[in-house]
């Protein structure tokens, strides 16, 4: 290890600042936004104002599903059943379409682009509370403080048990749930929904809802107008339903056949949901049969219920995406710079991370172990970017970018990276041992249970 440099080759610099100062000796510190450092796995568009899931190709998928057949009816039976009625009624059939089929693709991007209820990640373990904690030495050194996983809170004069998360390290709100596939967690978590590649939760529940509800009235309309061209033209021309499908409008009957399919699927999702607004549940609570035989803490009756839902306002983002954050920062590293990543993250970090220092001069525990955490005390971030004497960060043109994108980015093969990503956590984890050994005081670590 000695005289040897941690990484076998320098980390990508075009991402650093040039923020160097006359009147310090010490290298630039690169700043950077959220969400190019977001250790969740969203991805971001239009510099971090909308942010997706991992799977937000899905709602590509979702929008074509919904409005090639809505482009079918409209052009192919909507004008046609307009013109059999007559005006003035007939005129609404096809704009009553488009006009639902718009607020339907709205209400999905509202639902699938918007933070979820994203509980921000803490900087360190909170503190123990003296009943709840015991102090035991590890190896000799600093205590290990263990906290309990579970933690009991009042709501509405109820006692609810809230867990410990040891990823966002932080005992979850009330209705909170760590996302496995955004690896966040999330306020009111509801569920993951793939079809529109997002978490629902507090903060897009509403859209969510509105966006299920009018995607079945779409169906049962298209359903419906379908029927009715046909009746129009066995009546007008004389012919059967199946003559009229099979020579006027064979677009009625495909219409038909697809939105009794997607009618049964939507709409039962739609009422199952009408059910939970009005009992105040979610679909994670109800799945898990949280409140079987026992009183429902947040049930306030089916009208206030629903006035909660639909009609108080939405509560701002906790998250502000485009702040700015440096690894100077003692909390902004712990959070964004440093500390074990998820496979995804680590391929990302190692193959377009904005990161070039020392690392051996800042005292963290990075072994990939759940069960351990390392958090250490500010004055050990000051020389994060190796701000020692005759050290030096250098530049280049090119435009930052980040590092987490929807449209993904170049790189290696991700075997590879995860192979050296591993073996650089090794060679850190090693030199961490030792470095602690020599006699630097260690940072106050948290014992998970």
């Amino acid at each position: 290890m000695k005289g040897r440099s941690l990484f076998k080759s320098p980390l990508p610099r075009s991402y650093l600042s040039d923020t160097s100062s006359a009147s310090s000796s010490s290298a630039a510190v690169a700043t950077h936004r959220v969400y190019q450092v977001w250790r969740g796995k969203n991805r971001f568009l239009c510099g971090g104002r909308l942010i997706f899931g991992p799977d937000a190709s899905s709602i590509v998928l979702t929008a074509a599903l919904i409005m090639t057949p809505l482009a079918l009816f409209v052009a192919f039976v909507s004008f046609r059943v307009a013109d059999l009625i007559g005006k003035p009624l007939g005129t609404a059939v096809p704009a009553t379409a488009m006009a639902v089929g718009v607020f339907d693709v709205v209400v999905l991007v509202l639902t699938s682009g918007r933070d979820p209820g994203i509980i921000p990640r803490s900087a360190r373990p909170p503190e123990p509370d003296d009943g709840d904690s015991t102090a035991s030495p590890a190896g000799g050194g600093a205590p290990s403080w263990s906290l309990p996983p579970t933690r009991d809170v009042y709501v509405n004069g109820m006692v609810v048990k809230v867990k410990y998360c040891h990823t966002c390290m932080l005992y979850r709100p009330p209705r909170c749930s760590h996302c496995s596939v955004c690896n966040n967690c999330v306020d009111r978590f509801d569920h993951h929904c793939p079809w529109v590649g997002q978490c629902i939760g507090r903060r897009n529940y509403r859209f969510f809802f509105l966006f299920i509800s009018s995607t079945t009235f779409l169906c049962l309309y298209v359903f419906g107008f379908s029927w009715v061209n046909l009746l129009l033209i066995s009546r007008r021309y004389g012919v059967g339903l199946g003559g009229a499908v099979a020579e006027y409008s064979p677009v009625s009957g495909f219409l038909i056949a697809y939105t009794f399919v997607t009618a049964w699927f939507v709409g039962g999702l739609t009422a199952f949901h009408s059910y939970l607004v009005c009992t105040n549940q979610t679909t994670y609570e109800n799945f898990r049969y949280r409140y079987e035989g026992k009183a429902n803490p947040f049930n306030r009756g089916a009208a206030a219920n629903v006035a909660e839902i639909f009609f108080s306002p939405i509560p701002p983002s906790r998250n502000d995406f485009r702040a700015k954050v440096s690894p100077a920062d003692p909390d902004a590293a712990a959070l964004y710079y440093l500390g074990p990543l998820s496979s995804e993250s680590r391929i990302s970090f190692y193959t377009r991370a904005s990161l070039s220092f020392d690392m051996a001069k800042a005292s963290f525990d990075l072994g990939y172990s759940a069960k351990r955490t390392s958090v250490a005390s500010s004055s050990d971030f000051g020389d994060i970017y190796g701000g020692g004497e005759g050290s030096h960060v250098s530049t280049a043109a090119h435009q930052q970018q980040p590092r987490h994108s929807i449209f993904g980015g170049p790189g290696r093969e991700p075997k590879k990276v995860e192979e050296e990503a591993d073996a650089v956590t090794a060679e850190l984890g090693a030199t961490m041992q030792q470095y602690a050994g020599a006699g630097r005081p260690r940072g106050w670590e948290f014992e998970a249970v």
